[in-house]
């Protein structure tokens, strides 16, 4: 099922879970904000994982799996990513507003993905 698209979408999930820890990085290190950091580390790192073994899978069904989770786990890091506070960094917004809406055009093309298999 390697094509591509399938490459420069793993590319774009690979670089989004970099992105997500550069801001990671710059985010105050809270008591709170490192619990929900792990979190967005985690599932950043995820869709990108998930993606890698939706190529890699031996079956339509499981590859239909895991681009299902590919969408979820995008969709909690578009959660983590608003849940992290930068109150006290103000100059983080645009990154963030980037990283929301990059996790958003993901779920997006994992919905297409999954509509287009079935």
């Amino acid at each position: 099922m390697s094509n591509g698209t399938n490459f420069n979408l793993e590319q774009r999930t690979f670089l989004f879970a970099q992105s997500v820890r550069s801001y990671c990085k710059k985010v105050t290190h809270s008591i709170i904000n490192i619990q929900d950091i792990k979190q967005v580390v985690r599932s950043s790192g995820s869709v990108s994982a998930n993606y890698i073994e939706a190529n890699e899978s031996l079956s339509k069904a499981d590859f239909i799996y895991r681009i299902k989770v590919c969408r979820k786990e995008a969709k909690e890091t578009k959660l983590w990513l608003n849940l992290i506070d930068i109150e006290d960094k103000k100059e983080l917004e645009p990154t963030k507003l980037l990283l929301v809406s990059e996790a958003n055009q993901l779920m997006l093309i994992f919905n297409a993905i999954i509509k287009k298999s079935q």
